[in-house]
């Protein structure tokens, strides 16, 4: 299915990028020669860009202020958050973003093989990167996010959080679908913490905790409650890759948002923007060995001149 559908791509992609009679030879102006690798390029905000049409900077939502929000979790339920291997993310979030940088480099994204094409060759983020960053696990099982209609949300909150099947309902009415606000959630956990029932605080701690770091959306408000499902046992949260499930989540952010129709980009910013930084340092160290490897041939050249300029014999006088 996948393989037919790129070639229908690649099929009505015209030499100047455009959609409509076949691809020659030379493929798009001032992007990839050959079409049929980099299928989706005719959409690609790189070729909207060489073609003229300017995007703004991306729109990014950073979380950190939300940290401050629920604040850390209270010493009963601290031991339980540790055991799931997230605590690491309560103080791992940045509260100011950088919407130019993160958006040059999102024009450089390639979803067909999730890499940024820089001058220097293809750098990506690697499952290394998230265990140095956010220092969670990326090994182990990898937990399956089954997609949720409303019905199946509201019997999760009712089974797993114990509210009643009215404020579930309302909940889920008021996010629009199979989500929560992160502001009820808030007031949820605290609710808990006060009637001492501390698994339930913790659950409510860890949704809005993974529903404003590894898998935060597009909105500034809410969390899927599909994430909840996870922390059904404790005990067991502790042995999941969350790392794995972190760059999955973040690679399909940065494939919508290289789009040129997207005008903004969910995932975690904070993961993002911190590689990004690497990425460019990477970049800058790497022009820079290339510049004085330059210069130092160029001053060998000079020097191997000027010597030999010494060692000429001056004609003898008559």
């Amino acid at each position: 299915m996948t393989g037919a559908t790129d070639a229908v791509q690649t099929e009505g992609v015209a030499t100047d990028g455009s959609l409509g009679s076949p691809a020659a030879d030379e493929g798009f102006p001032g992007g990839p020669r050959d079409p049929s690798i980099l299928t989706g390029f005719a959409e690609h905000v790189a070729h909207s860009i060489w073609s003229g049409q300017e995007r703004p900077d991306l729109k990014l939502v950073s979380h950190g202020r939300k940290v401050d929000k629920i604040g850390r979790p209270t010493p009963k339920i601290e031991g339980l958050i540790a055991g799931t291997g997230l605590s690491p993310l309560i103080r791992c979030s940045v509260i100011t973003t950088d919407p130019g940088l993160i958006s040059a480099f999102v024009e450089k994204w390639h979803r067909e093989i999730s890499t940024f094409h820089l001058p220097v060759g293809e750098l990506t983020i690697m499952l290394d990167d998230v265990a140095s960053l956010l220092h969670i696990p990326i090994t182990s099982a990898l937990h399956t996010f089954e997609p949720l209609v409303t019905s199946d949300v509201i019997g999760l909150l009712t089974e797993l959080l114990e509210v009643s099947h009215e404020e579930a309902t309302f909940e889920t009415r008021q996010a629009g679908g199979p989500h929560v606000w992160l502001g009820w959630l808030r007031d949820l956990y605290e609710s808990h913490c006060r009637a001492r029932r501390w698994v339930l605080a913790a659950r409510t701690y860890l949704l809005h905790l993974v529903g404003y770091t590894l898998f935060a959306n597009k909105s500034s408000t809410h969390v899927h409650v599909v994430h909840l499902e996870a922390f059904r046992d404790l005990a067991q949260a502790g042995g999941f890759a969350w790392g794995a499930a972190t760059l999955v989540h973040m690679y399909e952010h940065l494939n919508d948002a290289l789009q040129a129709s997207t005008q903004q980009l969910g995932g975690y910013i904070t993961l993002l923007q911190v590689r990004v930084l690497g990425l460019l340092e990477t970049c800058l160290s790497t022009h820079v060995r290339v510049f004085f490897k330059i210069m130092w041939e160029l001053l060998e050249t000079v020097q191997g001149r000027y010597l030999a300029c010494l060692h000429v014999k001056e004609p003898k006088k008559k």
